[in-house]
């Protein structure tokens, strides 16, 4: 089967599919506990990778930052780079 084929035929299949299960009665329900499970569990996620992203690195209580020069392939200055440690 040539590439083409193939894509036609997966084409054709998903569309089947889609028809298939696109043929029942939409029931219209409220929205039960499993809705605010999912919401807060996403909220979760959100505000803790925010709050992660937005911290410094934290090391034995302490941290260290400076200023160290940066330097390319060729032993040229190209300025200065904050560095904690």
């Amino acid at each position: 089967m040539s590439i083409k084929t193939k894509i036609a035929a997966a084409a054709l299949a998903a569309l089947a599919v889609t028809m298939v299960s696109t043929t029942s009665q939409a029931q219209a329900k409220p929205p039960g506990w499993v809705f605010g499970v999912g919401a807060g569990i996403a909220t979760a996620a959100v505000v803790g990778s925010a709050i992660a992203a937005s911290n410094d690195p934290y090391y034995y209580g302490y941290h260290r930052c400076g200023w160290v020069a940066q330097y390319n392939a060729f032993g040229q200055y190209v300025g200065r780079v904050r560095t904690c440690y």
